[in-house]
């Protein structure tokens, strides 16, 4: 079952880089007392996810973040593979989350099976505000970056 509008996200440890390399990140820590935007790609360094969805997010970040406390992205990616991505997108302000199992993606009922194009199992494109860990906004893509752009999320706050 697709998480909702309402309910309240699952705590899932995920990966992000820090000072010393790969550290774990709870998801319900991370969520718990703030406002926070999570998008989700489905591949770190792919064309669409690089080239569109990211860069939204880093030009719209200091707008996005006057109204949350937080930016997180997501994929279905090891936490080398995403610190070389925020690197590469210049993304510093945005927190880079590793589901390199896809278990917070499939938590979420967002997964989404690659295997026809050797790529695994991914997550969705997605966008999501939560307040307090409740899901506030969703918006899942089946084409394009329309429901989870950053121009559609910061209309949404």
């Amino acid at each position: 079952m697709t998480i909702a509008v309402g309910d309240t996200l699952p705590a899932i440890a995920l990966k992000t880089n820090g000072a010393k390399g790969p550290e774990d990140l709870n998801t319900g820590d991370f969520f718990k007392g703030r406002k926070v935007v999570l998008f989700a790609v489905p591949g770190a360094f792919t064309p669409g996810c690089s080239n569109t969805h990211m860069p939204g997010f880093v030009v719209n970040a200091d707008a996005i973040l006057e109204k949350v406390d937080a930016i997180g992205c997501m994929a279905v990616n090891d936490a080398f593979v995403m610190d070389a991505w925020q690197k590469d997108q210049n993304a510093e302000q945005i927190t880079m989350l590793a589901d390199g199992n896809a278990d917070f993606a499939k938590a979420l009922g967002l997964e989404l099976d690659a295997t026809g194009g050797s790529m695994g199992i991914r997550s969705k494109r997605f966008a999501l505000i939560a307040d307090d860990g409740v899901v506030t906004y969703l918006g899942v893509d089946e084409k394009g970056v329309d429901k989870s752009s950053a121009e559609t999320v910061l209309a949404q706050l």
